[in-house]
C-alpha cells in the first residue's frame, strides 16, 4: 500500500510539474491580445474555480467547511494567488523560459523551510537531487553566457518563489482533510479574489473582457493546465511524497518551458540545452529513487568491503 502511495505521488507529481510549466504559452499569447496580467489570471483562476465546481457537484461533494479550514483556504488561495501574479508580472520584464528557471528556487527554499522550522532531516539524496537540477537550470539558462538580469524581474520570481514554497509547506503541515477537489476549489476562490483586490490598488490593470474567441481559447488552457489539473496534482504528490520531493520534481517545470520554446516559438536547441535537461531528469530520478532505507544499504554495503 505504501509503493502504491508513493508511485500515485510520483506519478502525480511529475505530470503537476509538466501542467505548470505551460504557464508561459497561454499567458505570452494572452499578452499578445492585448490584455492585462489581471485579467489573465482573473480569467484563468474564476475559469477554473468553476470547471472544479462542476466536477464537485458531478462527484456530490458538500461544500461545506469549518472556520478552521476556512483560514488556512483563504491563506493557500491569497499565496498562491502572489506567486502567479509575481512570475506572470516577470515575463514583462524577462524572457518567460528565463523566468521559470529562475523559479525553481523553490525546491530548495522548502527544503531550508522544512528543516529549519520543521526539523526535517535534509537527507544525501536530497541534497544531490538539488545540486544536480540547480546544475541542469543553470545550463538551461539563456543568460549564461553573462548577459544580465533584470532586477525587478528577477526579485518578482524570488517572490514567487517564496510565496510558492510557503504554499507547499502549508499543504504538508496543517495536514488539511478534504478531497483536493474541494480544497483546490476554495483556494481558486481566493486567488481570485486576491487578484481583484490587487487590481484595485493598481493603476491601469483593471480587469478587461476578452476580446477574442482565441484569447477566451488561450485562458481555458491556463485554466485547465497550469491550474485545474497542476494544483489537484500537486496536492495529491504532497500527500503521498511530502513537501520537499514534491518541489523538487517541480524541476519538469522549466523543462517544459524549455521545450516549448523550442518547439513552438522555434528556439535554438543546443547542446547546452540538452545536458541542462539531462541533469534535471537526473536531479528528479534521484529524488524519485533515493529513500533513506536505499542510502543507508549502500553505506553498510561499502562498510561490509
Amino acid at each position: 500500500m505504501e509503493k502504491n502511495n508513493r508511485f500515485i505521488g510520483i506519478l502525480s507529481g511529475i505530470v503537476a510539474a509538466i501542467c505548470y510549466g505551460t504557464n508561459p504559452l497561454g499567458a505570452l499569447f494572452l499578452y499578445q491580445e492585448g490584455v492585462n496580467t489581471h485579467t489573465v489570471l482573473g480569467h484563468r483562476f474564476s475559469l477554473a474555480a468553476i470547471l472544479v465546481g462542476i466536477l464537485m457537484l458531478f462527484r456530490k461533494e458538500h461544500f461545506r467547511v469549518t472556520k478552521r479550514e476556512l483560514v488556512i483556504l483563504i491563506s493557500l488561495g491569497l499565496l498562491f494567488a502572489a506567486s502567479s501574479m509575481s512570475l506572470y508580472s516577470s515575463f514583462h520584464y524577462m524572457d518567460a523560459g528565463i523566468a521559470s528557471t529562475l523559479l525553481f528556487v523553490y525546491p530548495l527554499m522548502v527544503a531550508l523551510i522544512m528543516s529549519l522550522f520543521f526539523r526535517e532531516k535534509l537527507t544525501l539524496a536530497t541534497l544531490l537531487s538539488i545540486a544536480l537540477a540547480f546544475l541542469g537550470i543553470a545550463l538551461l539558462n539563456k543568460t549564461g553566457d553573462g548577459a544580465t538580469l533584470n532586477t525587478t524581474g528577477v526579485l518578482l520570481v524570488m517572490l514567487s518563489s517564496l510565496t510558492y514554497a510557503v504554499y507547499i509547506v502549508i499543504i504538508n503541515q496543517t495536514k488539511i482533510k478534504m478531497s483536493p477537489f474541494k480544497m483546490n476549489f476554495y483556494v481558486l476562490i481566493f486567488c481570485l479574489v486576491g487578484i481583484i483586490a490587487h487590481s484595485f490598488f493598481s493603476p491601469d490593470t483593471h480587469i478587461q473582457v476578452l476580446p477574442s474567441a482565441r484569447a477566451w481559447g488561450f485562458a481555458m488552457l491556463l485554466a485547465i493546465m497550469p491550474t485545474f489539473m497542476a494544483l489537484i496534482l500537486l496536492t495529491v504528490s504532497i500527500r503521498n511524497v511530502g513537501s520537499t520531493p514534491a518541489a523538487i520534481m517541480g524541476a519538469l517545470e522549466p523543462l517544459t518551458a524549455v521545450l516549448i520554446g523550442v518547439l513552438v516559438f522555434h528556439e535554438q536547441f543546443s547542446s547546452r540545452l540538452a545536458w541542462g535537461i539531462l541533469l534535471v531528469l537526473g536531479g528528479v530520478m534521484l529524488i524519485i529513487v533515493g529513500k533513506d532505507w536505499r542510502w543507508k544499504q549502500i553505506r553498510e554495503a561499502l562498510r561490509r568491503r
